[in-house]
């Protein structure tokens, strides 16, 4: 059950408080610590993937912490960057609102003994909400350069594309339960 790639996706979960933590303390070498703990967090997402297939070990229990511990890291941080007012709140809520709605299909699809697997669009999503992060998170000017402005234009990005995904999920959703149920 917790085979190596669960285990990784499990650091990714506990990783969260420390990232959160150190956005607590001000400072551009707190900014820089909690940034490396975020991109060391996310790189184990690419990671517990890459083995789990690799080794042929996709399991039940990691289709469904993988996706929980991306949430989990992902909204931490965007809830700690409104506390920082550094992120707007309306954007956050509807990062956070999409991500509560799309956890919520998927638990009823798979209720119904469907799977809505996260498709090109919500990876996508993640992606940009990563790469959004990490320049928000070095809220402190480098070398002359403001790096958060590029992330605040990028979580803009992910913004839509989580609305976007968030709606294709939605029709996923109806077109595999509640349409197919109706046809004879």
């Amino acid at each position: 059950m917790f085979n190596l790639a669960n285990k990784i996706t499990l650091l990714r979960i506990v990783m969260t408080p420390l990232v959160v933590i150190l956005l607590y303390f001000e400072g551009p070498v707190f900014c820089i610590l909690a940034t490396c703990a975020f991109i060391f967090a996310s790189i184990t997402d690419w990671a517990d993937g890459y083995i789990a297939r690799r080794e042929n070990i996709v399991t039940s229990v990691g289709k469904f912490l993988d996706p929980l511990a991306d949430k989990v890291l992902i909204c931490s941080v965007l809830i700690m960057f409104v506390k920082l007012d550094w992120a707007p709140a309306w954007a956050v809520i509807i990062i956070v609102c999409r991500e509560l709605i799309v956890t919520g299909l998927r638990a009823m699809a798979s209720d119904a003994g469907i799977c809505l697997a996260a498709d090109k669009f919500g990876k996508t999503k993640t992606i940009l909400q990563i790469i959004a992060i990490i320049p928000i998170m070095m809220h402190y000017p480098l070398w002359g350069v403001t790096l958060s402005l590029i992330g605040e234009i990028l979580l803009y990005l992910a913004l839509v594309m989580a609305v976007f995904s968030g709606a294709n999920y939605c029709l996923d959703f109806y077109k595999n339960t509640y349409r197919g149920k109706q046809q004879p």
